[in-house]
Parts: C-alpha cells; structure tokens; sequence
C-alpha cells in the first residue's frame, strides 16, 4: 500500500497537535494539586467550630496528594515507553492552545501483527496523521466541552436507544438511558490518630519524573480544562477495560457482543479466521477479546490519548496487575466514605500478550470516516463491532455507509450504544455540523444501505461508573 508523505506544514501541525496531548498527560499532577489547594482553601474558610469538626479533612487531603502522585507515576511511566511518530524535538510550539486546523488528507499503514521480543507478540499500531487532528482528538470523551467525561456527557435526557444492524444477517444491541446530573469534584494529630488504621498510605508524593519527550519549555503548558479532564477520562477508562472493578460493564457491554459473534461464526477456521473491525476501540479490550475468539480483530481510535494508553497496556504490561492506580480521587461528590474515594484499583486484570489473541491483531490509529473509505478496504470485513461509537458522528449517515462498504457479502454488524450525539449542542461561530436521527431514522438509513434487521435488545449498562458511588447512571 502506497503511502503519502506529508507536507512540511502538515507535520508542523501534527507535531504541534501531539505535544498538546502529551503536555496533558505531563501537567496531570500540577493540575490536581491545584484541586486539592483549593479544597484546602475551602477548609480554612470554615468558621473554627466547622474546622473542629472536620478535622480529618487535612490529613485527607495528604492522602489525595500521594494518590495523585501514583497516577503521575504511572502517566510517566507511559509516556516513557510511547514512541511519537514525529520527530518531537522540532517544531517547539511558541504560545497558546491554539487547535490546528483540521485535517483530511492521510497516509493510512497498513495495519499488521509484528512478533515481539521472546513469546510476547507486539500489537501493531498504524498511524494516520488525521489521528492527531487536536480539534476532535477525542469525540468519544472530549467532543461536549461543556462536559468533562462520558458519565457527564450523558446526563442528557435522551429517549432514543441505540440500535444495529446486520448485512444481511447480525444483531442488534441497543441500551435503555438515564438522566445523570453530576458535579465537579492543617493537619493535626488528631486527624493522623484518626486515620492510622487506614488503608491508603499518607506518605510523601514520589519525585516527578520526565519522560523524554516531555522536555523542554514547550511542555511547560497551561493546560486547558478540558485536556485536563480527558487524561482524567482515560484513567476511569482503563478501569471500564482493563481492571477487574470494569468486569460488571464488560461483561454488560462486550459479553453479549462476544456471544453474538460466537453464534454467528461457530465454526471459525485457525487457517482462515474471519475478521473483524471494531471502530472507537479505546482502549483495545473489546478487540482485544475479538481476536481472542479466533477472529482477525482490528481496533481503530481516534484519539491519542487512547492511543498511547492502549499501546502502553498491550504492548509494555509485564504482568497481570501490574500497576495500581486511583481513579476515583478526582470528584469529592457522592462518596460513602473517603475510603471509598481514595480506593485503589490495580490493572490489568489479565496480561495481553497471554490471553491467547490471533495473529494478526492490530490497532489503526486515525479517523474512522478517512481510514476506511479508502478502496482498499471495500468488503474487507466480515464483521463490523461498534460499541458506543456511532453517536460520536458528525453525520451518522457517513458512518453506516462506510460500513456497509467494508463488509463483505453477509458480512454482520454488531451494533451496542446510545444516540447522545456528541455535536449536538456545539455553538459559536464554529458550530461542528451534527446530523440527530431517531432510532427509527437510523434503522431506515441502515435498511436503505442493504442492512436487514435479525435481533434487537435493550440492555441497561453504565460507562466508566465508581461502582461505590451513591449515584449510578443507567444507559
């Protein structure tokens, strides 16, 4: 497959795109501490009887700080291992968070399974450089920016329920919704006394450390608020695909996709197995479990934030639970307990490189609607998964045309997500075009491109949900 290259301004953007993405990630624990500084300004607001009576908040919030530093470790930990496709020391970006243009134009790799060192097989990532387009990097977090995460994205009020489709046989799994409303998130020796039987350490923060494409006065960045919030959303991510807390969501959400694919395909060939698409992969598990069915699976995302989490665990994990981290620190609001809040969660619950996976698994990185509306991947498929993924279209119409495209001949498309469209309320004089079908709708326009409708379910779920929360979203 030919490649084209790019242009001295296109990869002036994209290094420029990539570099704000990695400055997120690297500014996560100064931005958090400036969470926690505020909490303390708060607390000393307090009247002095108040202060008397919430005298474990100080030692709290010493306990938040070294959990802070634990996530931090972990982030530069991953941005250590990640190889940027560009050559970051030039380009040094002189102001602002300026979002670069939007870029159509790519070069998509073609995406195949390389042996890794020993028995440890390396799961292949292409790049397309619309992948870094830093002004959607993200439609399945970022694309509401009055929102900061999913489970806030959806506190819409919506009726609709995602449904799919199949060519000409497959299944249809959609998912009943709920309306979320939700809310941002001295210490003395009594509050130490308080909290010595507890069960997360209040030592000193580790040193920070800087991984080596963060150097240099170009990731001294004030971060945006949102890019903030993003690298919040990957960490409940990798709870919802890659720790046994997410097991409840996957097991709602990717268990009943996996049992339609083993129903359709029962009798699946290790010489020639089937393969299978699942575009918006995130962070990789669902196709991950794909391929260990004994299908041919690729994922392709979007962002790079995702990205570089999901090479990280598939590629750099050495073991089952190998990292532990807190994910659930960053909201003060619906806790039972602080313990609860401040609990820890260690992943992966699986190691990647042993969960048996065939060959030929691989990540494609880059736009959905550019990357496979290229000829060479027409009836390339013989299965399409989308798992919360279709309502991040600018025009869902795109979507479903594009998939029947790449299906082969009774190819089936599995389908499991809700229709909160993550353009519909963009305003400015930039308004991102969002086209806003029924369900109804969407059946018809998948029925026009030669889908024909063989199971339909609803299924209540939850997307990245702190299972000890006082309040639970149900899609």
């Amino acid at each position: 497959m030919s490649e084209r290259r790019y242009t001295e301004q296109e990869e002036a953007l994209e290094i420029k795109s990539l570099r704000r993405i990695i400055a997120a990630y690297a500014n996560y624990q100064d931005a958090a501490e400036r969470d926690v500084k505020r909490y303390e300004w708060s607390f000393k607001m307090l009247p002095p009887a108040h202060k008397e009576l919430l005298f474990h908040l100080g030692l709290k919030y010493q306990r938040l700080r070294w959990c802070i530093s634990m996530n931090a470790a972990f982030i530069m930990n991953m941005l250590e291992a990640f190889e940027p496709p560009f050559d970051m020391s030039q380009y040094i970006d002189t102001g602002g968070h300026d979002h670069p243009s939007n870029m159509h134009n790519h070069s998509h790799v073609d995406c195949t399974h390389s042996s890794g060192r020993g028995d440890n097989p390396t799961i292949s990532i292409s790049i397309s450089n619309s992948s870094l387009d830093e002004q959607h990097d993200n439609p399945k977090e970022g694309a509401k920016t009055h929102e900061s995460s999913r489970e806030t994205d959806y506190k819409k009020d919506e009726e609709d329920q995602m449904a799919g489709c199949s060519q000409p046989v497959g299944s249809n799994l959609g998912t009943s919704q709920g309306v979320d409303v939700s809310c941002n998130g001295d210490t003395n020796a009594r509050a130490a006394a308080y909290y010595q039987d507890k069960d997360v350490s209040s030592s000193s923060a580790v040193d920070n450390v800087t991984p080596r494409h963060c150097t240099g006065s170009s990731f001294k960045l004030n971060v945006p608020p949102i890019d903030v919030d993003k690298v919040r959303c990957i960490v409940r991510n990798i709870v919802r695909d890659w720790a046994e807390e997410g097991q409840k969501e996957r097991d709602e959400c990717y268990k009943p996709i996996l049992e339609e694919l083993n129903r359709l395909f029962p009798n699946r060939s290790n010489q020639r197995p089937p393969s299978c698409l699942v575009p918006g992969a995130g962070l990789g598990r669902l196709a991950l479990e794909i391929s260990s069915l004994g299908f041919v699976s690729q994922g392709n995302e979007f962002s790079y934030y995702m990205m570089i989490c999901s090479s990280f665990i598939l590629n750099h994990t050495q073991e089952a639970n190998e990292w532990t981290i807190y994910p659930w620190i960053h909201s003060n609001c619906n806790s039972l307990s602080d313990n609860d809040q401040l609990r820890p969660v260690s992943f992966p619950d699986i190691h990647p490189s042993s969960a048996g996976i065939t060959e030929g698994f691989s990540m494609c990185a880059g736009d959905f609607v550019e990357v496979y509306s290229e000829e060479s991947q027409e009836s390339a498929w013989d299965a399409v998964v989308t798992c919360f993924f279709l309502d991040t279209a600018h025009n869902i119409v795109e979507y479903i045309e594009i998939i029947s495209k790449v299906l082969k001949d009774g190819g089936v498309w599995i389908n499991l997500g809700p229709l909160l469209y993550h353009f519909a309320d963009s305003y400015g004089p930039d308004d991102d075009m969002s086209i806003e079908l029924s369900l109804e709708d969407v059946k018809k326009v998948a029925y026009h491109y030669g889908f024909v409708m063989e199971v339909e379910k609803m299924i209540e779920t939850t997307y990245t949900a702190n299972l000890r929360s006082m309040m639970q979203v149900i899609f």
